[in-house]
């Protein structure tokens, strides 16, 4: 289940969130206040955090940089009802936030929200674990170039279909490689 975090000092703003995402398939963690938020972070795997602007001890806008640079991944929207559009924009344009929301807020414009941050959040962890396995790939490959000069040009016959040189199954260097050990 995706987890979702909510900051906020505001009791009836907390509650009033939850029981906007109850139907949500999300663990809607609280937080009242930044420092608590961040201990939360670092117990649960979260992909999206909902701050408020004007919180004591610690603003919104420095929470949301905290967790950009702790935790880049994580994607940030901001909710406020004290902000000016100069620092929502602000905030913006730094990427800090992906969405910023006023108070009071339309709960099926924050649902569609939530949901278009958690897509974003898996495509990009998506691309991620592509580019890893790639990388990985190139790197078999390359290994496989040293062990057998020649192996990774690519033949065709006159059907077009490819042509592989002969190996010996019994080589076990390429068994490792290709097995990843």
């Amino acid at each position: 289940m995706d987890s979702i975090l909510i900051v906020d000092d505001d009791f009836n703003v907390l509650t009033s969130l939850k029981r906007a995402l109850m139907d949500e398939p999300y663990n809607v963690l609280v937080a009242e206040n930044a420092e608590e938020g961040l201990e939360l972070m670092k117990k649960h795997h979260i992909k999206v955090v909902i701050s408020d602007e004007k919180m004591p001890g610690m603003s919104g806008s420095e929470f949301l940089s905290l967790v950009k640079r702790l935790y880049p991944n994580t994607v940030r929207i901001m909710l406020t009802g004290n902000a000016s559009i100069e620092a929502a924009m602000n905030a913006v344009n730094k990427g800090e936030i992906y969405r910023f929301f006023s108070k009071p807020w339309d709960d099926i414009q924050l649902r569609l929200a939530i949901r278009s941050a958690i897509e974003k959040y898996d495509l990009e962890e998506e691309n991620r674990r592509l580019l890893r396995m790639v990388k990985r790939q190139a790197d078999e490959l390359r290994q496989l170039e040293r062990l057998y000069p020649g192996i990774t040009k690519i033949q065709k016959d006159e059907d077009g279909s490819f042509v592989l040189p002969e190996i010996d199954d019994a080589d076990t260097e390429i068994k490792k490689i290709i097995s990843g050990e």
